[in-house]
């Protein structure tokens, strides 16, 4: 299970309309999983001059909800706070609106926390937010998927949230133009998770698409069939230009102005049955 029941989901504060707006498209997964909301605000600058405006934000989600919800204010760098705080609270979600300007690349020796970097290293799910349009719930899921087993790996999330926001799944793969024996590799596969999901009550289709940029051509399928979620699985091992520039999980968050979940891996043997395990 992704995001179990009874647990709290972590919101971090920075009093910016976007997250403000986090706040609210957390309300039903809130209500859905019986979760306490955490609201985090992390000063650089050692103060609480911001703790009233925090309790007011909270007292007032908690008046319009009738969720239980919580304060926190934290002095350090920002992600590493973050992904501390999750930890100490056993959080089930981290739920964050970036900025514009949020970092996403870093110089080869640079200690600095990016937003790959937090995402990796967060130990919980991560569901990174760009726009302040408010989503009112999640009609459509948008699940990348390749022949990694990580990607195998995200079915069973996909099918938990589906459940819960009664939403379809939208499986979209990206392979490069003219190659065909990817495509014919991944054909048996997709036809496997349809009818894994199916099975499971959840309506699905699936769309593969021929592109050189796969980030971009999933941002744009998401947007242009109005989705509501991406899902993606955090890789595990990264070559030295994806340490560098990124992956392609990492271009979606970047670009997407759809809320993306982020999740890492799991630590397990064997990803061959769908069967087992989901």
């Amino acid at each position: 299970m992704i995001i179990k029941d009874n647990q709290t989901i972590l919101i971090p504060i920075d009093f910016s309309k976007q997250s403000y707006f986090s706040v609210k498209q957390t309300y039903n997964l809130a209500r859905y999983t019986k979760s306490k909301l955490m609201l985090l605000h992390v000063s650089d600058k050692g103060g609480t001059e911001r703790s009233d405006e925090l309790v007011k934000l909270a007292n007032a989600t908690r008046e319009e909800t009738g969720l239980e919800v919580g304060t926190k204010i934290m002095t350090g760098e920002l992600y590493s706070t973050i992904n501390k705080v999750a930890e100490e609270i056993d959080a089930s979600l981290t739920v964050i609106a970036l900025e514009e300007n949020a970092k996403f690349k870093s110089g080869m020796f640079s200690t600095a926390m990016t937003i790959p970097k937090f995402l990796v290293s967060s130990p919980c799910p991560v569901i990174t937010m760009r726009s302040t349009d408010l989503r009112d719930g999640c009609q459509n899921i948008v699940m990348p998927f390749d022949l990694s087993a990580e990607s195998r790996e995200k079915v069973s999330y996909a099918v938990q949230l589906a459940r819960l926001y009664k939403s379809d799944i939208r499986i979209v793969s990206i392979f490069k133009p003219n190659d065909e024996e990817y495509e014919n590799k991944l054909f048996p596969y997709l036809q496997q998770v349809k009818k894994f999901i199916k099975t499971e009550g959840v309506s699905c289709t699936n769309r593969s698409l021929p592109s050189n940029t796969p980030a971009e051509a999933i941002v744009e399928y998401a947007i242009k069939n109005e989705c509501d979620l991406i899902i993606q699985i955090n890789q595990r091992d990264l070559t030295i230009g994806e340490k560098m520039n990124g992956t392609v999980g990492h271009k979606v968050v970047e670009l997407s102005p759809i809320p993306v979940l982020n999740v890492n891996p799991m630590k397990r043997e064997s990803m061959s049955h769908f069967s087992s395990g989901m």
